[in-house]
């Protein structure tokens, strides 16, 4: 799919067809799309059609008529039934009179763009316009962190109300592994970031040094984020697994006691079913020697289940 947006005045609208100064916006495009956009802006459609790969590298690339870059941006994804972040990447395109941007999915990173989140935000400058695509997408990292960390809170809360399963410790090694994604990403976009301000094509205008100063800033929040969440679910993880082994000793405990109670009539029942002379067994003659010898169990029981629960075996 191809979109085209232009600025007007101070907003971003969508237009309809081709002009100077416009952002195309493609999503997972086609190869006849991508051969019709490489012919209009002089782009060789496999560089088009690369941004649809996920597992494209960041990287920038600098051609005669055009820049190309990939940067990593957080994506959400259904697995199992459930909600899952992931990362994929973003192609940037720089032209001499317009910018395009490549994903395989509409990106949530580039709505608030359509929107007109940024007032100073205009299609027609376009290393100005990459600035704020940079700056939206570390802001969206963090935002992201923050979600993933209130379903670490909530998980957490369930180990205090002593309802802990192993779906949820699943859920944690989950959490982790997407924080892992999420700094190997940020640590390569930034990168990117560092290797725009370096190269003349992409350096920021004097206006502009606030700008990426900001995406440099948020970029490395994201990052100091991500090492902090991925420490607390990492202690959150072996709370769990000692409290799913307390829970495990504890089951254990019982049954065991639960197997010494029950071995005292086993034992006398046993002893009393032997095949030998009734007159030296104990109450063997004696009237209501059945009971007696049966009550005599059940206080003896009585007894060790007493000294059990005093000593926390119960």
């Amino acid at each position: 799919m191809i979109q085209y947006y232009i600025t007007e005045g101070n907003r971003i609208r969508q237009a309809d067809e081709l002009t100077e100064g416009m952002w195309v916006k493609m999503t997972a495009p086609s190869e006849e799309e991508a051969k019709f956009i490489g012919e209009k802006l002089n782009v060789d459609p496999e560089d088009l059609l690369a941004a649809a790969d996920r597992e494209e590298k960041t990287r920038i690339e600098l051609f005669d008529d055009y820049t190309l870059m990939f940067i990593d941006i957080p994506s959400k994804e259904v697995r199992n039934e459930q909600e899952h972040y992931t990362t994929i990447p973003l192609g940037i395109i720089l032209c001499t009179d317009h910018l395009i941007t490549i994903c395989s999915e509409d990106p949530r990173v580039l709505e608030g763009l359509t929107r007109n989140k940024y007032r100073d935000a205009y299609t027609y400058r376009k290393r100005n316009f990459v600035y704020h695509i940079l700056l939206e997408v570390a802001m969206l990292y963090q935002e992201d962190l923050r979600s993933i960390d209130r379903q670490r809170r909530q998980i957490e809360e369930q180990i205090g109300n002593k309802v802990t399963r192993e779906e949820d410790l699943i859920k944690l090694h989950n959490l982790e592994s997407t924080l892992v994604y999420f700094d190997t990403s940020l640590r390569e976009n930034g990168k990117v970031i560092g290797r725009i301000k370096r190269y003349h094509r992409l350096g920021p205008h004097p206006e502009d040094e606030e700008l990426i100063g900001d995406a440099i800033v948020e970029n490395q929040q994201a990052i100091e984020m991500t090492e902090i969440y991925r420490g607390i679910i990492s202690g959150t993880r072996e709370l769990m697994s000692a409290v799913l082994d307390n829970q495990l000793n504890n089951v254990m405990k019982i049954l065991t006691s639960i197997t010494l109670v029950l071995a005292v009539p086993t034992v006398i029942s046993g002893l009393y079913g032997m095949n030998v002379d009734g007159r030296w067994m104990p109450l063997a003659n004696t009237p209501y020697g059945f009971g007696i010898i049966v009550v005599i169990a059940a206080l003896i029981c009585i007894v060790l289940l007493a000294i059990l629960k005093k000593r926390g075996m119960l």
